[in-house]
């Protein structure tokens, strides 16, 4: 048996976006776990999954919102584990800010040395990052061992630490390891989220809500 569905009224694209923060703003009131730009990046992963456990799982460090705005701000390079991320953080958003989104994760150098050294190709394209890229701004949404390999780079001082790392692997093998791994590092800005969940889709949408910050601070200023 049917029934009648009601079917909220949106005339344009943008309204959809629009509407579907009001509903999360109205279906978390104030006051609450965070607010300001930690509250938009939040609820811009609530709105890519529709998940509302992430409120209680999501956790700053207290640079990490300032260091990665920073960074943006003076036109950096940002390092994807995946493709899906690279493509989620969409270059009419950061050519504006003078930065570029790069993965190696299909370089033939880490391609070839993964194979070489048995080791994923997330381990691979994490060292040539390194040495050869210096990205101020990770996204990995994905691979623990590109997570883990982040955290061990840095404490050899191998790497310099970046700006920002938004460490949110997804799965069951070592996905919620290593985000303790990131969270215990002491010395790295990150944005993470506790457990298993995370994924390419939400490790993007975190750079997107930073970016948009950083937009709309430009057009305030009248630079575009």
């Amino acid at each position: 048996m049917s029934g009648k569905i009601e079917l909220m009224a949106v005339a344009r694209p943008g309204d959809i976006e629009k509407k579907s923060f009001e509903i999360i703003d109205s279906e978390v009131p104030e006051p609450r776990k965070f607010a300001g730009i930690e509250w938009q990046i939040v609820r811009r992963m609530v709105h890519t999954t529709a998940d509302f456990e992430l409120i209680d799982l999501v956790r700053f460090h207290p640079e990490a919102v300032a260091s990665g705005l920073d960074a943006l701000r003076s036109g950096c390079t940002v390092a994807t584990d995946t493709e899906m991320a690279r493509c989620g953080i969409p270059m009419r958003r950061m050519t504006p800010l003078g930065c570029e989104v790069r993965c190696l994760m299909n370089d033939p150098e880490v391609i070839s040395s993964a194979k070489r050294n048995s080791t994923t190709r997330a381990h691979a394209a994490m060292d040539l990052a390194a040495h050869s890229m210096r990205p101020e701004i990770h996204v990995i949404g994905n691979a623990p061992t590109a997570l883990i390999r982040l955290v061990e780079l840095v404490e050899e001082g191998i790497m310099k630490p970046p700006a920002l790392v938004v460490g949110m692997p997804v799965g069951f093998v070592n996905a919620a390891e290593s985000k303790k791994l990131l969270m215990n590092s002491g010395g790295l800005p990150y944005i993470t989220i506790e457990g298993r969940k995370g994924g390419s889709a939400l490790a993007a949408c975190v750079i997107n809500a930073l970016a948009k910050v950083v937009l709309a601070e430009r057009k305030l200023s009248g630079e575009i």
